[in-house]
């Protein structure tokens, strides 16, 4: 199990979650290892319809990051994510590190 971005992170990208991360798990919009630099250097304008996500094999669940979220876009596992009906992404956070939600 591991923390999830929710669909109110898109265009939002606040970094402010990804500074918190003591493990440096949450990266995007485009970089799967920049924890949100591209958005830092040129601006989330640049990236219409981008977020950030949470690599579910690094994250320690540790839920810093989840106070830092302006929108409140993290939940705590998947299965909260699914129940609040945002199943999407669940699968998005997945796939942008190459993996597949079982």
């Amino acid at each position: 199990m591991s923390f999830i971005i929710g669909k109110s992170c898109v265009d939002c990208m606040d970094t402010a979650c990804a500074n918190a991360c003591p493990v440096d798990c949450i990266h995007g919009p485009i970089n799967v290892g920049g924890s949100g630099a591209e958005v830092a250097a040129q601006g989330k304008e640049a990236f219409p319809g981008g977020q950030l996500y949470i690599d579910p094999d690094t994250c320690i669940n540790c839920g810093a990051c989840v106070p830092e979220c302006p929108v409140s876009a993290i939940y705590e596992d998947e299965d909260i994510a699914i129940k609040a009906g945002d199943e999407e992404s669940v699968h998005k956070n997945y796939e942008f590190f190459g993996l597949k939600y079982a």
